[in-house]
């Protein structure tokens, strides 16, 4: 399995997908993990050829974050979560494009360029987790893991037609690894091309490891039945949809309906005026923290988009960050609340398809002008509360081009989770 995907990378090199490759390294790796099963070790991921994201640590890989400020670094060891993956016989055969620091909705970086979205060339598969994403709807790979700090794993796999799952915060281990800009958000996300592929993944790297203390062991499978299930068209949040993701949605809800799925509608009620505006100062003064020495020493080895951020986190108070992270203890309050009286929220993962590489984001999102974030409006706030969510798709626009339906829970019950996500896909298959 290592071979023909080693051979599928390099016949896809435009899709700039994949950023480092090692045959040798992974040949060897294949040739341990059938001695381990000729002996009769029982893998649940024997030979699975995996890409890495190029901002998760693997030990004796080149690992960059997107940014020219780390191009020679060599991972010193495994991630938790890798060694944990080569534990269950997965074998890595490349890093995944990110953008700069993850910290970008689009996949590209001035070290690397862009990753290219697999319908078309011309268009972004947005980001930060693009080239995992890419190089599971492209074939090259089954599997591959990102991160997800405010939809970096659930997007990317919206707008290229797979499935991107973003565990409880604590549920998988985070690090060794980098520093993180998100810090307290971000969590390691499987991306595959169905739900069975996502859970074996996430089954193989989740649980206790005390070299993380914000670990937690998760329930059993099982859960009391029926489930209350509810969807919210835009997450109760005053934000523009694209009419055909709309639509799109709306169908498969009354899919889910018709086939015997009781689903109420339902919004999340949030603090007044709450948006994701109040919560991206964690981001920019994460980002200044960790790099805004090097950034006054050479702006120019930053993406302009980045040093915008850097720029905007060295000019903040302690009291901004202050309110920020209040705003996002505010988040996760409205969701707790919120999953009293529902288990699973169904809504969407995205509010339009895919857009040129070249912008930020789409100029237009439903008629309306959009800001360089319109994009991104339905993942952020689950990553501040903390709570599990996944994206499967759901459908395509006239020119052929997916969006995703996110199903999202509360923190802890991410099997449960898995299994309606397992329940939903079957209906939805297209």
């Amino acid at each position: 399995m290592a071979e023909q995907a080693l051979a599928r990378i390099d016949a896809a090199r435009a899709l700039n997908a994949i950023v480092a490759i090692d045959p040798e390294r992974t040949r060897a790796e294949a040739d341990a993990v059938d001695a381990r099963v000729s002996a009769g070790e029982m893998l649940p991921l024997a030979g699975v050829p995996v890409v890495i994201k190029d901002n998760i640590w693997v030990g004796g890989w080149r690992i960059t974050q997107g940014s020219r400020l780390f191009a020679d670094f060599i991972a010193p060891e495994d991630a938790i979560a890798v060694a944990r993956l080569r534990r269950a016989g997965a074998v890595i055969v490349g890093i995944g494009a990110t953008s700069e620091f993850a910290c970008k909705g689009v996949t590209t970086s001035l070290l690397y360029g862009p990753t290219h979205h697999p319908n078309n060339p011309d268009l972004t598969p947005g980001g930060s987790s693009g080239g995992p994403a890419v190089a599971v709807a492209a074939g090259l790979v089954p599997l591959a893991i990102g991160t997800d700090a405010g939809g970096s794993s659930r997007r990317p796999p919206a707008h290229v037609g797979v499935v991107g799952f973003k565990p409880s915060y604590g549920a998988v281990p985070y690090g060794p690894g980098f520093a993180e800009a998100g810090w307290g958000i971000s969590v390691i996300a499987p991306i595959a091309a169905d739900v069975g592929d996502a859970r074996l993944a996430f089954e193989a790297i989740t649980g206790i490891d005390p070299r993380d203390p914000a670990t937690f062991e998760l329930p059993k499978a099982g859960h009391a039945k029926p489930l209350r299930i509810a969807f919210s068209p835009r997450l109760g949040l005053d934000v523009a949809v694209d009419e055909e993701v709309s639509s799109g949605l709306r169908q498969a809800i009354d899919r889910l309906r018709a086939g015997g799925t009781p689903i109420a509608d339902a919004d999340p009620i949030w603090p007044a005026g709450l948006a994701e505006d109040a919560v991206m100062p964690l981001q920019h003064a994460g980002l200044a923290a960790l790099h805004g020495e090097a950034f006054r020493s050479d702006a120019t080895q930053f993406d302009p988009d980045i040093a915008k951020q850097i720029e905007r986190g060295l000019g903040l108070s302690g009291a901004d960050v202050a309110l920020a992270l209040e705003a996002s203890a505010r988040i996760a309050r409205a969701f707790a609340a919120f999953f009293l009286h529902v288990d699973v929220l169904l809504a969407p993962t995205v509010p339009c398809v895919a857009w040129p590489f070249t912008q930020l984001g789409p100029t237009m999102i439903g008629g309306r002008a959009a800001s360089p974030r319109g994009h991104a409006v339905f993942t952020p706030f689950v990553n501040h509360a903390g709570v599990p969510a996944i994206s499967i798709p759901c459908g395509r626009n006239a020119q052929g081009l997916p969006f995703g339906l996110q199903l999202i829970a509360a923190r802890g019950h991410d099997r449960m989770l898995l299994d309606v996500a397992a329940r939903v896909e079957q209906v939805l298959q297209y």
